[in-house]
């Protein structure tokens, strides 16, 4: 009995990503994290090129250039990767720092990893679902949480709320 509990726990942890991560406490910790899995080569088909760049090899888009800096549409920003929803329009706000900026994110969809690249300690949110890179967070934000998620706009997707018309397909109509 013991050893088929044992072979069905090891088979288990096997068909899992494992990973030890430090969180932004400072903590590290073993969790075991269930991500949607692709290859290189499908995520090279699923992506634009400027899109892999950011969300598979943790690029960054100039400031100011990406589509969604000053969207004001209401709707949800769904990652671009997998279509996880990420972020409310209800927190997005103009940080003037030339990215889309959010005071919070939906629950548990997106995951925080300290990033100690360029010579500096900041924090890096990635999706939950495909582990795609989405930006930084930081907590110089205005609002009541303190939060300033930091993200690129190649990074994400977005669906308009019902009964709100998006400004481009109105242009394209006209």
């Amino acid at each position: 009995m013991s050893i088929c509990f044992s072979m069905n726990l090891a088979l288990a942890i096997c068909t899992q990503d494992v990973a030890t991560r430090e969180d932004t406490t400072g903590t590290s910790k073993m969790e075991i994290v269930e991500q949607m899995s692709k290859t290189d080569k499908e995520w090279r088909a699923t992506l634009t090129t400027e899109q892999y760049t950011v969300l598979r090899e943790k690029g960054t888009e100039r400031p100011y250039s990406g589509m969604f800096d000053r969207h004001i549409e209401k709707g949800i920003y769904t990652c671009a990767g997998c279509g996880t929803t990420l972020f409310s329009s209800q927190d997005k706000f103009d940080a003037g720092c030339g990215w889309p900026s959010f005071s919070d994110s939906e629950e548990g969809k997106v995951k925080t990893e300290r990033d100690m690249s360029l010579g500096m300690v900041r924090t890096e949110i990635v999706c939950a679902n495909c582990g795609g890179h989405l930006g930084h967070v930081f907590d110089d934000g205005p609002t009541e949480t303190k939060q300033r998620y930091c993200v690129n706009s190649l990074s994400l997707d977005f669906t308009p709320r019902e009964g709100t018309a998006n400004k481009n397909e109105e242009k394209e109509r006209d």
